[in-house]
């Protein structure tokens, strides 16, 4: 038995084969289901196609030559619709040619018949691992503003606003410590670094070029400061 690393084990995990040789297709459900996985059949591609409609798989095994819809066909559509299902082209169509095509449709691997369970499963468990090992977005959200940390992107009132790296370096070290009031030589130190003298004025201009993309137009303020002791990011007034 392949073991799963405990992320993926604390889930129920679910595969689709799309495979129109039914003693096959009952074979790789036995196994999978002996793995821990919940298994379906689609025996043509007009089944799968309205199986893959209705819910959602850990990973979709696919033949090519398949009744009514073919395999190419249906990856193209299944990839238009979701993007980050892994899908495995499982088939006796071993020309280059077959492959590169399948791989342009969007396929995350081709494996030809015969083979043996073991390697299937295998590469069934990398595209799992890594499907579950990617992060989520990292989106903080203030009041109206929405800036994901993962696109560099910056919306407030669903408008998008551009910034330079400096500004939205700015902004992260103000989101990241939101409410609380920062001195003037943290945000040097942590924008700009050790370099830069005390004294410059450079924190004011970039603070004011900030204000003037994200706040200057919007409701409610969201940049602050309070004199003598610095600057705040925060939905009220401390």
């Amino acid at each position: 038995m392949v073991f799963l690393s405990k992320t993926i084990e604390m889930e129920k995990l679910s595969v689709l084969i799309v495979e129109d040789e039914k003693r096959l297709a009952e074979v790789l459900r036995k196994q999978f289901e002996e793995e821990g996985f919940q298994a379906e059949i689609a025996f043509d591609g007009f089944a799968a196609r309205k199986l893959v409609s209705e819910r959602s798989y850990s990973i979709i095994i696919l033949d090519i030559n398949l009744p009514l819809v073919n395999g190419f066909d249906l990856c193209r559509e299944i990839r238009s619709a979701n993007s980050s299902v892994p899908i495995i082209f499982l088939t006796a169509l071993g020309t280059q040619e077959n492959k590169l095509n399948g791989f342009e449709l969007g396929a995350d691997d081709y494996i030809l018949k015969p083979f043996d369970f073991r390697e299937l499963l295998a590469r069934v468990n990398v595209f799992l691992k890594r499907t579950h090992n990617v992060a989520p977005p990292v989106i903080i959200k203030v009041a109206n503003l929405e800036v994901n940390f993962d696109t560099k992107t910056v919306v407030r009132d669903n408008k998008k606003i551009d910034l330079t790296t400096k500004e939205f370096l700015l902004l992260e070290i103000f989101l990241k410590n939101k409410d609380k009031l920062l001195s003037r030589e943290f945000i040097l130190e942590h924008v700009w670094g050790f370099d830069f003298d005390p004294s410059t004025n450079i924190i004011d201009v970039y603070i004011n070029y900030l204000r003037k993309k994200v706040d200057k137009d919007f409701e409610p303020k969201l940049i602050h400061n309070k004199f003598g002791f610095g600057f705040y990011f925060s939905e009220n007034e401390l």
